[in-house]
């Protein structure tokens, strides 16, 4: 039977599919990477990956194995999660946060949750929501920040707060000179928008109840992954987006005049959640983070209740 190192290595090169990348994720030589992985071949008596192929290919009969793999780290952890002091956390944890969340969320905590928990080594990386959920099934992250529902049984959703949108116009479009706005007043013809993938992008076209749409510049086709960029388009030319709360707070209060407008209630708003799989793994970590996120979040937010919202379902 492999060991459970000869595991891990198996994962590695079934996620990366690439002996070399592998071996620099688990720190290790790529000879030495190679080895281990042909010996717990051997033991199994099969092939597991097509090294023929560029990238290499799990193979059917591997693939099976790469699951009861799974299995077995996921077992391991959690009597190393049994074992762990309860009085200092400590211990690797990867978290992912979505583009359209990350700018906005990860400085209000991530420095009092080093202060608090240096024995925590918090690795934060940005991803999109599909990425982030098939990262929690494979086990290659602990938990997600992300908007909610998922409606996904397999997916524990720990929700952090609700976070209203606001529209954000060029100064000459008809948008800015209304005082509020109605989800009727809103336009596919001149809105900008995040690129395909974005789970935000598809709240907006939710809102704005969007079929075909076309260009705001005829002549020019464009999709951000980033808010900011968004809000420099339409600061400098025509058009309009919606932008989360948080992406707004840091607005100068003379923009805020210019570009930025309130809807009338029930506001389009989205629920943000912690999220992380159904085997219970670093549940500590995952408590002390959910409340240092709370923590530090600003008044406004804190305070948001669900009356007079319109929760946006991705």
């Amino acid at each position: 039977m492999p060991s459970l190192t000869q595991f891990e290595y198996l994962l590695a090169v079934d996620e990366l599919k690439s002996f070399s990348r592998a071996a620099k994720k688990c720190n290790v030589s790529q000879p030495s990477l190679s080895s281990q992985v042909q010996k717990a071949e051997d033991e199994l008596g099969m092939i597991i990956f097509d090294r023929s192929k560029k990238p290499i290919i799990t193979t059917e009969k591997g693939k099976r194995v790469i699951s009861q793999a799974r299995n077995v780290i996921r077992e391991y952890r959690k009597v190393l999660d049994i074992t762990n002091d309860k009085d200092t956390l400590f211990g690797d944890f990867n978290l992912a946060v979505i583009p359209s969340l990350a700018p906005y969320v990860v400085p209000l905590f991530v420095k009092s949750f080093s202060r608090k928990y240096p024995e925590v080594k918090l690795s934060i990386s940005e991803y999109k929501t599909d990425t982030i959920i098939e990262a929690l099934y494979d086990d290659r992250i602990d938990a997600g920040l992300l908007v909610t529902p998922l409606q996904d049984d397999k997916i524990i959703e720990r929700s952090l707060f609700y976070e209203r949108f606001y529209v954000y116009a060029s100064k000459n479009h008809e948008l800015a000179g209304k005082h509020r706005i109605d989800d009727s007043d809103l336009d596919s013809c001149s809105v900008w928008l995040l690129e395909e993938g974005h789970c935000f992008r598809d709240q907006v076209i939710k809102v704005c109840s969007m079929g075909r749409r076309k260009n705001v510049l005829n002549n020019i086709r464009f999709a951000s992954g980033s808010l900011e960029t968004l809000v420099n388009l339409i600061r400098q030319g025509d058009g309009y987006t919606l932008l989360p709360e948080l992406a707004t707070l840091n607005l100068p209060e003379h923009e805020k005049e210019e570009h930025l407008r309130e809807f009338f209630a029930p506001v389009p708003t989205r629920e943000v959640s912690l999220v992380h799989s159904r085997s219970f793994l670093k549940q500590d970590i995952i408590e002390a983070l959910q409340a240092e996120i709370i923590m530090n979040l600003p008044k406004c937010i804190k305070s948001l209740k669900r009356d007079g919202i319109s929760i946006i379902n991705i």
